[in-house]
């Protein structure tokens, strides 16, 4: 939405204080583990931007909580892949072949917003170590969240999405839909059946560039919004206006038990 039309929608502008009141009228405490998921243009006129998203999600959990958020670069991916937009198959040798290797400290993310975007610049944050399907964390428990991603299976049981299951973390889909909701994609590792895929991705392994190859699941978000609305009338969700937001707060846990659940009967 252009800046105007935002400001003639927005009754008042939001602030850093405005949107940490309504984050802990919606539930957020200090000392929650956190993964966000989040719309900048839905919360409205922000003063601050992106800036004042961070700080006042900060202020809500205190340094004791921690704040977790995606960073993925998809364009870290084997151009074979790509749909949108694709290149042309006379490409892909070359592509492959110099594309930039990640690096968590200069690879932006990409098509996941502005927020995230900035949030993995921000100090002491940490970020995890895969190329394409990356988190970010701050607080408390950051290190625990990002550290030791594994390549293969990259939403999985190495993957920061089950460290936030075993820490019994929440989610809060700040402005977005379920269809955002990562978390899901984990029950899709825990199925009984599934349809695996070979990745590719550039990373640098003793100081050099590697093309490397690994396996994960073919993962499908297509009915997360299905899932997520029969969550909700099976489990208690926290959902109110942050800013013009519609948000959720919700314990992941039971979310992705759900999930798993209604994918074995349902997929």
């Amino acid at each position: 939405m252009a800046e105007g039309n935002l400001i003639a929608n927005t009754p008042e502008p939001r602030t850093r204080q405005t949107l940490a009141a309504d984050l802990q009228a919606l539930g957020l405490e200090a000392g929650m583990i956190v993964l966000v998921h989040s719309s900048l243009s839905a919360l409205g006129w922000v003063n601050g931007g992106s800036v004042a998203v961070i700080q006042a999600l900060q202020d809500a959990l205190s340094p004791s909580g921690t704040l977790v958020m995606p960073a993925h670069s998809g364009d870290l991916s084997d151009p074979v892949k790509w749909e949108n937009p694709p290149v042309p198959e006379i490409w892909w040798t070359q592509v492959r072949e110099t594309m930039p290797a990640y690096d968590p400290r200069t690879t932006p993310t990409r098509g996941i917003g502005i927020i995230p975007e900035q949030f993995r610049t921000w100090p002491d944050v940490l970020r995890s170590n895969h190329p394409a399907l990356s988190f970010c964390a701050w607080g408390a428990q950051a290190e625990h969240v990002t550290r030791d991603h594994a390549l293969d299976d990259s939403l999985g049981e190495g993957s920061p999405l089950a460290r936030l299951y075993d820490l019994d973390g929440h989610v809060l889909l700040l402005g977005a839909g379920y269809d955002s909701n990562t978390s899901f994609h984990l029950a899709e590792y825990r199925l009984l059946h599934r349809k695996d895929v070979t990745l590719g991705a550039p990373i640098r392994f003793e100081g050099k560039r590697e093309w490397v190859s690994y396996s994960d699941v073919d993962l499908d978000e297509s009915r997360f919004a299905e899932i997520g609305e029969a969550f909700e009338r099976a489990h208690p969700v926290r959902a109110g206006q942050v800013g013009s937001a519609a948000s959720r707060l919700f314990r992941q846990r039971p979310a992705v038990d759900f999930a798993r659940i209604w994918m074995t009967e349902h997929l």
